[in-house]
């Protein structure tokens, strides 16, 4: 069974790239407001892990956009004349910038407080749907694009499709 695909929210799909920032921004409110917000006791070794997350989310997402040069774009629609990546970090997983955005995210909730993992949840949603839009696009633009799929079965994270 195929997932339902979301609307595209514009041509291009910025109206996802638009909810990808407006929930960025409530991460990073959400998370000054609850620094300090973990147990004493695990404030230590959360802040050991959420350091190591977002430091491996920022690798990946430089890694990412450096792969992709002159083709990036935040819209889920591909640039015209763009040419499909499916080496380095793209032959792990089809959206390595959204994974890395999500480590991000997962790095700076154990770094504040619990309540910064809701932002990060919602995050993670709204970067599978906007993947979902994405997808259909790159379909479209690329004929070779669910053969790559097929090749590279997992979407966002390693192991889980």
């Amino acid at each position: 069974m195929t997932p339902r695909v979301p609307p595209s929210l514009g041509h291009k799909g910025q109206g996802w790239v638009a909810l990808q920032f407006l929930v960025l921004g409530v991460l990073v409110i959400v998370g000054w407001w609850d620094r300090g917000g973990w147990p004493d006791g695990t404030r230590g070794w959360l802040a050991v892990v959420g350091a190591m997350s977002l430091l491996c989310g920022v690798v990946v997402v430089v890694l990412a956009v450096t792969g992709l040069g002159s083709a990036l774009t935040a819209n889920p629609a591909p640039l015209p004349g763009a040419t499909m990546r499916t080496d380095g970090v793209y032959g792990v997983v089809r959206h390595p910038i959204y994974a890395g955005l999500l480590q991000i995210a997962v790095g700076v909730a154990l770094l504040t407080g619990p309540w910064t993992l809701v932002p990060a949840l919602a995050l993670g949603v709204v970067l599978d749907l906007k993947r979902r839009v994405e997808e259909s696009f790159l379909e479209q633009a690329y004929p070779d694009y669910a053969a790559y799929r097929e090749q590279v079965r997992w979407a966002l994270v390693p192991g889980l499709r």
